[in-house]
C-alpha cells in the first residue's frame, strides 16, 4: 500500500515535538527547525542521515524490526505512537494487522442476541458497542439514556466523531469539548493505521475534514492514542453533570469493536445520578433498539 504520505508526515511531527534537550543533545546556536534535525535523529537511531531521509520520506516498505524500534526509541515515541509506527510499515509492505486478509463481515454483531445479553447485564452503568470508525451499534439500557443526545431522531447510525465535530449539541453535552475532540482524532488515527483499508473510516474523515476546521486541524497533527481506561466529565440534559470512569474492552468475535462501559464511583453524587438517570428512563415509552452498521 502506498502510504508514504501518512508515514513522512508522521515521522516529521514527530521529530518536530522533540527538542534537543528532552533528547539530550546541545540545542546550538542558528537553529532553523522546529524540534531536531533529521541529522540528530539519525545519530540517536544510529543510522546515516541518508537512510533516516529516506525513511522519512515515506519509503518504510521493508525496514527491518530493529531500525523502527531504533527510530521509535530516537524520538521517544510512547507505546500508541510505537505500535502506530509498527502498523504504518506493515500497511506499507501490504500485511494486514491480524495478519490475515480481512474479510467483510456478513452480518452486524448487533444482530447477535448474546451482545445484547452481555450489555444488559451492566445494570448500573452505561454500556455501548462501537465499531472501529465510531459507530454505536448496540447500547443497554441506561446507555440509550444517557446517549440520547447522540442518538436523536433520525434514522442514521450514532456515530461519535460526527456527533463530537458536526453536533452543537455535543459542546453541552462535554464540558471538557477540546480534551474529547483530541481524543476522537487521534484515536481515528490509530484505527486509520491499524487498518487502512477501512473504506468507511475513510469516508468518514473525508466528511468531517470537509464539514470541521477543528477537524482538519487536529487530523494533520498526526497525534495517535488509544482509548483504555481514565475518567471524563458530562453535562447530561435530565441529571446534570456526571464524573465517571471508563474502561474499553475489545470484543475478540468481531475485530475492530470494542464494548466502553461507564460507572461511577460508589456512594458519588455521580451513582446517584446514574440512577436518577435509570428510573427516568425506566419511564420513558421505549422499544428494542438493534441498530445495523452503515457500512
Amino acid at each position: 500500500m502506498d502510504n508514504r504520505a501518512d508515514v513522512r508526515e508522521f515521522l516529521m511531527s514527530r521529530r518536530a515535538k522533540l527538542t534537543p534537550e528532552l533528547a539530550g543533545l546541545p540545542a546550538g546556536t542558528g537553529r532553523r527547525v522546529t524540534g531536531l534535525r533529521r541529522s540528530e535523529v539519525a545519530m540517536l537511531a544510529d543510522v546515516s542521515v541518508e537512510y533516516y531521509a529516506k525513511l522519512e520520506r515515506g519509503a518504510i516498505a521493508g525496514v527491518s524490526a530493529g531500525v523502527l524500534e531504533a527510530v521509535a526509541r530516537a524520538l521517544q515515541l510512547d507505546d500508541t505512537e510505537r505500535a502506530h509506527l509498527f502498523d504504518l510499515a506493515r500497511a506499507a509492505d501490504g500485511i494486514p494487522v491480524s495478519g490475515r486478509p480481512r474479510r467483510r463481515a456478513t452480518r452486524s454483531p448487533a444482530a447477535r442476541p448474546s451482545l445484547h445479553w452481555a450489555l444488559e447485564a451492566f445494570t448500573e452503568g452505561v454500556a455501548i458497542v462501537r465499531n472501529a470508525q465510531s459507530d454505536v451499534i448496540a447500547f443497554n439500557a441506561l446507555g440509550r439514556a444517557f446517549y440520547a443526545p447522540l442518538i436523536g431522531d433520525g434514522g442514521r447510525t450514532p456515530n461519535l466523531a460526527r456527533f463530537q465535530f458536526l453536533d452543537p449539541a455535543s459542546r453541552d453535552f462535554y464540558p471538557d469539548w477540546d480534551l474529547f475532540a483530541n481524543m476522537c482524532v487521534a484515536m481515528m488515527r490509530a484505527e486509520a493505521g491499524r487498518d487502512p483499508h477501512n473504506r468507511a473510516l475513510q469516508d468518514l474523515v473525508g466528511e468531517l475534514s470537509t464539514r470541521s476546521d477543528t477537524f482538519r486541524r487536529l487530523w494533520a497533527a498526526h497525534d495517535v492514542r488509544t482509548h483504555g481506561a481514565g475518567t471524563k466529565r458530562f453535562q447530561h440534559p435530565v441529571v446534570g453533570e456526571l464524573t465517571l470512569a471508563y474502561e474499553e474492552f475489545a470484543i475478540t468475535a468481531e475485530p475492530g469493536h470494542v464494548m466502553l462501559v461507564y460507572t461511577a464511583e460508589p456512594g458519588s453524587a455521580s451513582a446517584e445520578r446514574l440512577r436518577l438517570l435509570a428510573s427516568w428512563a425506566a419511564d420513558q415509552p421505549t422499544s428494542r433498539q438493534t441498530i445495523t452498521e452503515d457500512t
